[in-house]
């Protein structure tokens, strides 16, 4: 490959890797790399759709990669700035504001983004209650807030942060009505449920298993043979080999390929979204947790999973919790309960613990926990 086929290629996995990890990209946030999607928009736009059957939409001031979802109970959920998960309360007013902004004036007040959005719900037959209690206010400050994250919205003048101590706050907002059109990326108008919308959104039917096995690779942490159909696995066996070379080729990811999975390994440590092993009370207390489980379920190589024993995550966070008491944040240290609602989560969302499947209970550690064991030296 010559200089120049190799410039423009790193240009091409520069910008994929930018969407991959920011399906919406804009050009104010991302000065550098926006001119790479630009440049590259046909070819990007092409390479998503074979690959993973992705529609790209690139204007002059943002791109937005319409990813498909994995189907239920695969989703990320939406935080607050603390860091608590969003609400449903918060989701409904989220749609609601999303729905009223599409056909707004480029700037409106806050009074009547609040006024629209309980328009749209009445509308949709939603009762949103009592507008001024606290509560609903602090909800709808937290849908504004992640419409500002995703640049819907902008502030002008006031604070949209206000309004959740003092219905009276106002503030002057201005309004991307494009990038409002193409936030979402589901076929809503074809969905009669959210449960058909969700399984619209993620079929890969008409691709064949090739889209459905690539998104799980290139949007979890780990792909489970157990976990894929048999179309699914025998694809993947039969094709494996030349998967590791395309999505290295196109997001500059290695693949790991064992008997149990395949993980896709990013080298830059750039693309997930949940950095592990990380920062935090939660992170280092998974991190041992991960360890000590290893180390007491699969001394060898742990099969694809095994079952966690009925209170063991309970007793080793226990002693966790004793070990580093002074270290740890307090908010965890005096509610045990509250600590391993968190490890496991993060555990979970990492594909390194699982839920048990029916009859059984609990829990179970999968083979890519086995990454995590203490190394032992004489």
């Amino acid at each position: 490959m010559n200089d120049f086929a190799a410039n423009l290629a790193a240009e091409r996995r520069a910008a994929v890797r930018l969407l991959l990890s920011e399906p919406l990209a804009t050009a104010a946030a991302h000065p550098d790399e926006f001119p790479l999607i630009r440049r590259h928009a046909d070819e990007l736009a092409r390479q998503f759709g074979q690959l993973l059957g992705y529609q790209l939409t690139v204007e002059p001031g943002f791109a937005r990669l319409h990813k498909a979802g994995l189907g239920h109970d695969a989703g990320r959920r939406l935080e607050r700035s603390s860091g608590a998960p969003f609400t449903p309360r918060t989701y409904a007013y989220l749609a609601l504001t999303l729905a009223a902004l599409v056909t707004a004036p480029e700037q409106l007040l806050l009074s009547e983004v609040v006024a629209r959005a309980r328009a749209a719900a009445a509308e949709a037959g939603i009762d949103l209650g009592e507008p001024n209690r606290v509560t609903e206010r602090r909800a709808l400050v937290a849908a504004l807030k992640q419409l500002m994250a995703w640049h819907v919205l902008a502030e002008d003048e006031g604070s949209v942060d206000s309004y959740a101590g003092n219905s009276e706050a106002d503030a002057l907002l201005t309004i991307d009505r494009e990038i409002a059109r193409r936030l979402v990326s589901g076929p809503v108008s074809q969905a009669a449920t959210p449960d058909d919308l969700i399984e619209r959104a993620a079929s890969a039917a008409q691709a064949g298993p090739r889209h459905r096995v690539r998104r799980l690779l290139v949007e979890t942490a780990v792909v489970y043979t157990d976990d894929l159909t048999e179309e699914e696995r025998d694809w993947l066996r039969r094709s494996q080999r030349r998967e590791q070379r395309i999505l290295e080729d196109f997001a500059g990811l290695d693949a790991e390929i064992r008997a149990e999975g395949v993980a896709l390994i990013d080298p830059e440590q750039e693309l997930s979204d949940v950095p592990f092993p990380g920062t935090g009370t939660v992170a280092w207390a998974a991190l041992l947790l991960a360890g000590k489980l290893v180390g007491q379920l699969a001394p060898g190589t742990v099969a694809t999973s095994v079952a966690v024993p009925e209170g063991r995550i309970e007793e080793l966070l226990a002693g966790l919790i004793e070990d580093h008491r002074h270290a740890w944040a307090q908010e965890f240290t005096h509610a045990p309960a509250l600590l391993c609602d968190a490890v496991t989560d993060l555990l979970w969302r990492m594909c390194l613990l699982r839920p048990a499947r029916p009859p059984e209970t609990g829990w179970r550690l999968t083979a890519a926990a086995a990454r995590y064991a203490p190394e032992v030296t004489a």
